[in-house]
Order: structure tokens, then C-alpha cells, then sequence
């Protein structure tokens, strides 16, 4: 896969994975339209960064729009292509869910059209842990059902799923799906729990900590992520020869389609999650204890056996260690 179209270069993963690739000697072509859901210029220097490597370039729209993203397929013959633009958020999809319809259901039929037409090898797209929505069953396991969404960005990650998995069987293209769970680390997103923290603790704010400090999470360092697409791209599903209409494995099927969790396999109490960043910023937090909020979950916990199973790779940064790395490049980037 020497070339290769990133949607959402200039996000949190976007970014991390494109310079990987391009360090890696690949070429990349970044599609980021710079939207404001979260402040652009945090995009725009990510970006930056990513345009000292001459492999690199910038596409600038929006991928639900529908001619250039055709257009952008037929100049380039991509040979993978890794969808990472979406509209991100569980509770922002209370408050503007059009905006999930047009990115991540729109957007993303766009998306598997270009892969299509275009003889794309492999389609690699970022799911998310929430799909597991009503879910108790714990750790969480690509084998389960997950039919029960208990958000709209949720419902939308599961299509995602399910459009690819039409693609897999009408035309033979190979897709992989990518549950994330809670990611974090350097460049984060401004509205991620970390990064709202840090902020407020510097400023001395209290913070806002839901369902009362009882979640749980599996918190997943951004390199771990990064590297478990880096192998995927290159690891076209096949079709499980045993898979059977009777008893339906929902992680695999007859025709090129897969899906994987990508988290820590450890799932963190969120109050130790903000001892440890207290800890890294020698200060102590204002809390503000919130009951739980509509389409959130209480817990998520990562099954990673297939993941180990097929690409050798098992994340396991600690929160100590993620946590510190984050501290030390946001009082960087800041000036703190």
C-alpha cells in the first residue's frame, strides 16, 4: 500500500497515523476539510507538521460532498484508503445530530463509492467502542451482538459497519473496521476528558465528572492506536470459510469484512484517571461530581484476542506513562 488517502488527516488519529506513514515512506493525500467543531488552528498545526514531508498533501472539503470526492478517487488510485473523518461525540450528537447523518453516514457512502469505482485494495475506517451501547457483557468481544446503540454517533459507527459490510459482499472490497476506546495523548481533541481537565485544572476551574466518578474506561495512548492501524492497512481481511448463516459470528463473514477492538484490555477507574494527571501536573483538581449523562455508558473494556491473534500487536501503554506525555507536550504547545 504505497499510497494512501487519510480522511481526517488533521484530526487526533489523522494526524498521528499520516506521519507514520510518511515516516514509513508512503505517500499520503489528507483529506480534512478544518471544521470548527473543535478549534482550527489546533487542526492547522497538526497539518503543519504533516506538510514538511514531501509526501504529503492536503485535500480541503468535505467528504459528503459527493463529486469531489469521485473526482478525488480518479485523480489519485489510491491503493488503501483509511477513514477517519467523522463527526466525534457522544453527547454533541444530542445537541446537532444532522451533523452525524451528513459526515458519517454520507460522508461515508462517499467513501466506499470512491473505494469502489477506483479498484481501492483495502478499506481500513475507524468504528468506536460505544457501538457496544446497552452491552454489560464485559471485557467487551467483537463476537458479541451489538444491536442495542444508546446514541446517535453510536448508531451511526455500527452503519458504518454495516454499509461496509454491504461493499464486502456486492463488490469483493475488503474492509476492516476499527473499534476505538478512548483514546488519548499528545495533539488530543480539545473536547476529550483529558485535555477539558488539564485545561481546567491549570486554570483553576473545577472539572466536570460524571455519573459520579463511577466510570470506567479503557484508556488507549494514541501510539498504541496508531500502531494497530499501521499493521492493519496492509492485512486484507479474507472471508471466513467457516462462517455460517445459522450462527453468524458478528466480528467475521463469508466475504472480506472484519472487525477489531483496538483498546488497553485494562479498564481504568476514572478517579484514578485524575489522580495520575493531578499527580503529572503536581496539582490538585476542583470536582464537580454530575450524575451521568444521556448516551454515555458507565464502562467500556476492550476483548483484544483477535487482535493479537492476527497482527501480533497488543497496546499496553500505561495511563502513568500516556498521561505524562500528554502533560508534557500540552505545557509545550501552550506555554503552560
Amino acid at each position: 500500500m504505497k499510497k494512501i488517502l487519510i480522511t481526517g488527516a488533521a484530526g487526533f488519529i489523522g494526524f498521528h497515523l499520516s506521519k507514520k506513514l510518511l515516516e514509513d515512506g508512503r505517500s499520503v493525500v489528507g483529506l480534512d476539510n478544518l471544521n470548527d467543531y473543535y478549534d482550527p488552528g489546533l487542526k492547522k498545526d497538526r497539518l503543519a507538521k504533516l506538510e514538511e514531508f514531501p509526501g504529503f498533501v492536503h485535500a480541503d472539503f468535505n467528504m459528503a460532498d459527493r463529486q469531489a470526492t469521485a473526482e478525488l478517487f480518479e485523480d489519485n488510485g489510491f491503493d488503501g484508503v483509511v477513514n477517519l473523518a467523522a463527526q466525534a461525540g457522544v453527547r454533541y450528537s444530542l445537541i446537532n445530530p444532522h451533523s452525524y447523518v451528513d459526515t458519517n453516514l454520507v460522508g461515508f457512502v462517499n467513501i466506499l463509492e470512491g473505494c469502489r469505482h477506483t479498484g481501492v485494495k483495502h478499506l481500513v475506517y475507524a468504528s468506536s467502542s460505544s457501538v457496544y451501547g446497552a452491552n454489560t457483557n464485559m471485557p467487551f468481544s467483537v463476537h458479541n451482538n451489538v444491536d442495542h446503540p444508546v446514541s446517535l454517533y453510536a448508531a451511526s459507527k455500527k452503519a458504518n459497519e454495516l454499509m461496509a459490510h454491504s461493499y464486502s459482499h456486492l463488490y469483493g472490497l475488503p474492509t476492516t473496521g476499527l473499534r476505538f476506546f478512548t483514546v488519548y495523548g499528545p495533539w488530543g481533541r480539545p473536547d476529550m476528558a483529558l485535555f477539558l481537565f488539564t485545561k481546567a485544572i491549570l486554570e483553576d476551574r473545577p472539572i466536570d465528572v460524571f455519573n459520579n466518578g463511577n466510570m470506567e474506561r479503557d484508556f488507549t495512548y494514541i501510539d498504541d492506536i496508531v500502531e494497530g492501524v499501521f499493521r492493519i492497512i496492509d492485512r486484507k481481511p479474507e472471508a471466513n470459510t467457516e462462517w455460517s448463516g445459522m450462527n453468524p459470528d458478528p466480528a467475521t463473514s463469508y466475504c472480506p469484512w472484519r472487525v477489531y477492538n483496538i483498546g488497553n484490555n485494562n479498564k481504568e477507574k476514572l478517579m484514578r484517571y485524575i489522580e495520575v494527571l493531578e499527580e503529572c501536573l503536581g496539582k490538585k483538581a476542583e470536582k464537580n461530581f454530575l450524575p451521568l449523562q444521556d448516551g454515555d455508558v458507565p464502562a467500556t473494556f476492550a476483548n483484544v484476542d483477535d487482535l493479537v491473534r492476527d497482527i501480533n500487536f497488543k497496546p499496553d501503554t500505561s495511563i502513568e506513562v500516556g498521561i505524562q506525555k500528554f502533560v508534557d507536550w500540552y505545557r509545550e504547545y501552550y506555554g503552560v
